[in-house]
């Protein structure tokens, strides 16, 4: 099987082997185990520099058609985006041409114009990842909600599985719920379901940036705090928010339980999971957030906006808290567990139940019945 992947991933090349953006990779590697020879269509920058967070495909056929990579942020990128995508849509014409199996990774600008090529082919196999927030009602930008439109169209779009995060309603045949994953089988050892005596731990796990909100988690230990709850916060991550975060901690006097550690490995976090009572993650949008599956793999409970498929996961706050994006409802849902320590060890166990049957086993034998 000739197995074709259309995405708008940044690549490298280094020594014949191809890297991009480790959690895509990841996941793509446990695809190609079950193909032949792997096309992949997508962005290859020169000189482009392997940091720490790429990896490389596992596959010794791979066939890259590299393409340029656009944006229309600014006039003169839209300028050039319209002299690059007759280029870009006949070498994923001829891509698909070749191809046994179609694999479309969305949503993005080279995802749309996948949407657009794959009408052209409707007896071919194919599959789309959509990886960011399927909500009907969400807001987001046009080109997102063109790429939903054309996926869940069974007239343009045929002999397609468009994979979504969550489950919702009214969605035509095509479009199937799924989920990512971390863990295998073998990594479900025993919780210590931690109680909230002493010292009760929070963690910020993701970029410091404005979409996923730091300084609201930042707010509400400090909020606490003020309410006399013995509460501490460790942040694992960077980005541009850091030094705002500084200046205010700093200002604020909250060195003593506000902590900036920056990136750490990944088994670190594990780590991080494992003795944090509360795993906060107030974003703006998200499409399935592995960190927060992660935190309730290991016993961590999530607090989290109501964004995407973020109540699906938490079962509308069963097996974790809810909030809204403003200080005071946040505040007063958290409390709302502090006070209730029966509540607080009953939803862990059962985001711990939950997210257990989510590992990577289970995924691969998803994706063996899709190909």
């Amino acid at each position: 099987m000739n197995f074709l992947i259309v995405t708008h991933v940044l690549h490298a090349k280094k020594e014949a082997k191809f890297f991009a953006y480790a959690p895509y990779v990841k996941e793509m590697n446990l695809w190609l185990k079950y193909v032949d020879k792997v096309t992949i269509v997508a962005p290859l920058l020169p000189n482009k520099e392997i940091r720490p967070i790429d990896i490389a495909y596992e596959h010794d056929q791979i066939d890259f058609r590299p393409i340029p990579a656009f944006n229309l942020l600014s006039v003169k990128s839209s300028l050039k985006a319209l002299l690059v995508l007759p280029i870009i849509f006949f070498r994923i014409i001829a891509a698909m041409r070749k191809a046994d199996h179609i694999h479309l990774r969305c949503p993005g600008n080279i995802g749309l114009i996948g949407c657009v090529a794959q009408i052209f082919f409707p007896s071919k196999t194919k599959t789309a990842k959509y990886a960011g927030n399927w909500d009907p009602n969400s807001k987001q930008p046009f080109s997102y909600r063109l790429q939903k439109r054309i996926l869940s169209n069974t007239f343009l779009t045929k002999n397609m599985n468009v994979l979504v995060y969550g489950d919702w309603q009214h969605q035509t045949k095509n479009i199937k719920s799924f989920f990512t994953a971390t863990y295998r089988d073998t990594d479900k050892e025993a919780v210590n379901v931690l109680t909230l005596d002493g010292i009760i731990k929070f963690s910020f796990v993701g970029s410091l940036s404005t979409g996923k909100r730091p300084l609201l988690a930042v707010q509400i230990i400090e909020d606490l705090k003020k309410r006399s709850y013995n509460v501490r916060l460790d942040i694992y991550g960077d980005g541009v928010m850091r030094n705002e975060l500084e200046r205010y901690i700093e200002k604020n006097k909250l060195q003593e339980y506000i902590i900036l550690h920056g990136n750490v490995a990944g088994e670190q976090i594990q780590k991080v999971h494992k003795t944090s009572h509360f795993m906060m993650l107030p974003s703006k949008s998200e499409g399935w957030p592995k960190v927060v599956a992660e935190a309730m793999f290991w016993g961590s409970l999530p607090i989290v906006t109501k964004i995407s498929c973020v109540p699906y996961m938490l079962d509308e706050g069963n097996r974790g808290i809810l909030i809204d994006p403003t200080l005071e409802n946040a505040v007063t849902e958290i409390e709302n567990v502090l006070n209730d320590s029966e509540k607080y060890q009953e939803s862990v166990q059962n985001a711990i139940a939950w997210s257990r049957t989510y590992t990577l086993d289970t995924f691969e034998q998803e994706l063996k019945s899709l190909l």
